[in-house]
């Protein structure tokens, strides 16, 4: 069940197709998945409750150009390669997900899977991006249990496709809003008049508290308290401590194949920010809230001279600011359909301890909706 099919419809701008970051021609997604074990924590072997997931932005990606930007909400979270996006203003790598203490072992993989296709005497070199949210709520994350095959097997995978949402690769083991989280994704198309862009988001959704979870306007987190479905495991201190159930990190990565600058690009991954408000959420101090925005409508705009050398210039297009501002609603649109598609798509998950994260219920949410009018 996703937010289009109980005909929540939030915003104005329609979706795509597949109503997926995969509306945007030529990106990809792929997934590994890993579930193995049940009862308590032995670290090192399990419960295991976790994954990998990758966005691959081009076919070409590595080569064609790519303009990117980034932004922070809150960093309390890791984002590898950022600092050569903001240098460059351009993305050069897949993206990864995953959880907290495997970003290492991701960002070794996917430099390992470019450069089996480089000649090993070339001065070839990779900063890939990967980003992380934390699991441990429900997995055995000291165990690191993510191996450079799950990148590769997530590589594979990757398809055109709609894509596979919830409990899946980088978000089987997250938590959202108090309900189980995950990875999910919506897209928005732009009218004519703005281009007829499309714009796509994924998120890996971590975060937030429940009292806070709004659906289009909706306070959905209160009408289902934590005393009618449970919050995974209780948060207690030592001291009154500020913020008991406030919730972990959030990525947001968003593509579109407008001929974007990287200024603008930037301008789009800030706007990811008020999505993620929209449903309630704050970047609190323990949150890391990292967003990475890309374009590919100049991907083809690198050449090379007849002797593969780069050119000296390059012919680029660039998008009229004075028609920006669709796309900002675009952003904002997509990532709160892409949060709400998470929690819809995913299904209640026992992990380690016996820690249970449940379910966001389409029924239940179609109750309160329906009783706020």
């Amino acid at each position: 069940m996703r937010a289009r099919d109980m005909n929540i419809q939030i915003g104005e701008a329609p979706s795509g197709p597949k109503d997926a970051i995969t509306d945007v021609p030529g990106v990809r997604v792929g997934h590994a998945t890993l579930i193995q074990g049940d009862g308590p924590l032995v670290v090192g072997q399990g419960p295991v409750r976790t994954g990998v997931t990758v966005v691959i932005p081009h076919e070409r990606v590595g080569r064609a150009l790519l303009f990117a930007g980034c932004h922070r909400l809150n960093g309390n979270g890791e984002m590898t390669g950022l600092e050569w996006v903001r240098e460059s203003g351009v993305l050069s790598s897949p993206i990864g997900l995953t959880n907290t203490h495997s970003v290492g072992r991701v960002r070794d993989a996917i430099v390992a899977a470019a450069a089996r296709d480089q000649d090993p005497r070339s001065a070839w070199w990779s900063l890939p991006v990967v980003a992380e949210t934390w699991d441990g709520t429900l997995n055995d994350i000291n165990g690191q249990h993510v191996q450079e095959e799950h990148v590769h097997e997530a590589l594979a995978s990757a398809d055109q496709g709609p894509v596979p949402e919830g409990n899946v690769g980088g978000g089987t083991g997250m938590i959202c809003h108090g309900f189980k989280g995950g990875v999910g994704t919506a897209s928005r198309v732009l009218p004519r008049s703005a281009g007829g862009y499309t714009v796509g988001v994924l998120v890996q959704a971590n975060h937030g508290r429940r009292e806070r979870l709004s659906v289009n306007g909706v306070p959905v987190g209160r009408a289902i308290p934590t005393s009618e479905v449970p919050l995974a495991t209780p948060r207690t201190q030592p001291w009154d401590w500020p913020e008991p159930r406030a919730g972990g990190s959030i990525i947001v990565v968003v593509a579109t194949d407008a001929p974007l600058l990287p200024h603008q690009c930037e301008r789009l991954a800030q706007r990811a920010g008020l999505g993620v408000a929209r449903m309630g959420g704050a970047g609190e101090h323990s949150s890391g809230d990292l967003f990475i925005a890309f374009a590919t409508g100049n991907a083809d705009a690198v050449d090379a001279t007849s002797d593969g050398a780069p050119s000296i210039t390059n012919d680029i297009r660039a998008l009229s600011d004075d028609y920006v501002t669709p796309f900002y609603y675009a952003v904002i649109e997509a990532t709160e359909g892409a949060i709400l598609n998470a929690l819809l798509q995913a299904e209640t998950m026992t992990g380690r301890d016996g820690n249970t994260a449940h379910a966001l219920e389409p029924g239940r949410l179609s109750e309160v909706m329906a009783s706020r009018g």
